[in-house]
């Protein structure tokens, strides 16, 4: 396969705008979690409600992801993406100025979440239409390097509009964004029917045969078709291992990085060693994605799945805040073992049924790095900061090797003489 580079990716219209609203979305999420926990704290007093609204919106991942899915191919994309940002944008305005009662707030916050997989899957599943080739997987890393630097300026801005304008003010700016970034999409994004109308419009015989199999002549409900999808594609042993790949060795770098902050005990320190982890997260994207072929790209997945947890390893001798920044950054940069899995899980999903699989992966990611922060979070209750960061490396180092047969790459078949 040809290794495409970014100019080429970048020369891609419909490329551009996803890349566009992508990282107003990811900066608007940012600002609106952060002033939702700020609008939160400041009407209760309360630590722990103020830590769960910022939480709020990425619980939902897990109910969105195993009921609703199926809509990400039952619907056009287009249409789909622009819904949720309109969405978000009569969220943001309902917090701001609604005068809702906290618990109306962190219900509105989670129940409009449940959705929120579904438009996120419909992005990532259109990607490898615009984008084919080794080009998906630079648009990948693109994504992946804008969603860490989003998150940073994002909290950084929110801090500012905060200062600047309160809670209120905040949660505005958000709902501008969302609603720009809907005017991007709508202006720059073609219409395109719904995967899986095209796939029955091409199937011929086989679509009778799949309306057969699903009850008689009607298409199963959203819910329904969703649980049966999921079960064909964890009951296949590819597409599962691939999904446990990118989602185990994931879980223990948030679980190490939940322990930062107990760690250092200070939060400006600790601020400034999640924002160096995110920084080593986008240089490794960046390199990997920019300087490695593809072969060795996926031949790298194994070695930087490693790398994950062995720099926490290290906190075995109580690094200071210079050395444990560091150490997330050095870390954190293993994450680029996710762009070594991409072309082979397009290659593994079927068409008809990729937009939720992409969802599956996102929903389950995220599912993983909650239980994984709150696991270790236990544990660090139990011994100390310090050896539960040394577990959480020792943790993912282990899971990455047990993981080989499917970090590598597949054997390239034998030529037939």
């Amino acid at each position: 396969m040809r290794q495409a580079t970014y100019g080429e990716v970048f020369a891609v219209r419909e490329f551009r705008v996803l890349f566009g609203s992508f990282a107003l979305l990811v900066a608007g999420d940012s600002i609106k979690m952060l002033a939702l926990s700020v609008l939160v704290y400041a009407q209760t007093g309360s630590a722990g409600l103020s830590a769960a609204a910022y939480m709020a919106g990425w619980l939902p991942y897990v109910f969105g992801g195993m009921f609703l899915l199926s809509l990400a191919d039952r619907l056009p994309p287009r249409g789909l993406m622009i819904i949720g940002e309109l969405v978000r944008v009569a969220v943001c305005l309902l917090l701001a100025y609604a005068g809702l009662p906290v618990w109306a707030m962190l219900a509105l916050v989670l129940v409009t979440g449940l959705f929120a997989p579904v438009f996120g899957a419909a992005r990532t599943a259109l990607l490898p239409e615009v984008l084919p080739g080794d080009a998906f997987v630079l648009g990948r890393s693109l994504l992946g390097v804008t969603s860490a630097s989003a998150q940073i300026a994002g909290l950084a801005a929110g801090g500012a509009f905060l200062a600047a304008a309160g809670p209120h003010g905040a949660l505005a700016v958000t709902a501008a964004l969302s609603a720009v970034a809907a005017a991007v999409l709508r202006l720059g994004l073609p219409p395109r029917p719904a995967r899986a109308a095209r796939d029955a419009a091409g199937a011929g015989p086989e679509a009778g045969l799949r309306a057969r199999r699903d009850g008689g002549g009607g298409r199963r409900g959203a819910v329904a078709e969703t649980v049966a999808v999921n079960r064909r594609l964890l009951a296949d042993r590819r597409v599962r291992g691939l999904l446990l790949a990118g989602w185990l060795p994931s879980v223990c770098l948030a679980g190490a990085e939940a322990m930062i902050v107990p760690y250092l005990g200070g939060q400006g320190q600790a601020g400034a060693v999640l924002a160096a982890a995110a920084c080593g997260m986008a240089v490794g994207e960046f390199a990997v994605g920019r300087f490695a072929a593809p072969g060795l790209r996926e031949r790298l997945s194994l070695p930087l799945a490693v790398l994950l947890g062995l720099p926490w390893l290290a906190f075995v001798l109580a690094p200071g805040a210079g050395w444990a920044a560091a150490l997330a950054a050095l870390a954190a940069a293993g994450l680029a073992y996710q762009l070594g899995l991409q072309r082979r899980f397009v290659d593994a999903v079927p068409e008809e049924v990729r937009g939720q699989a992409f969802g599956l992966h996102s929903a389950g990611l995220m599912t993983g790095q909650a239980v994984g922060a709150a696991l270790i979070g236990v544990l660090g209750e139990l011994v100390t900061p310090r050896y539960a960061l040394v577990a959480a490396g020792a943790a993912g180092v282990l899971t990455a090797l047990a993981l080989t047969r499917h970090l590598r790459p597949d054997p390239e078949p034998a030529i037939r003489r």
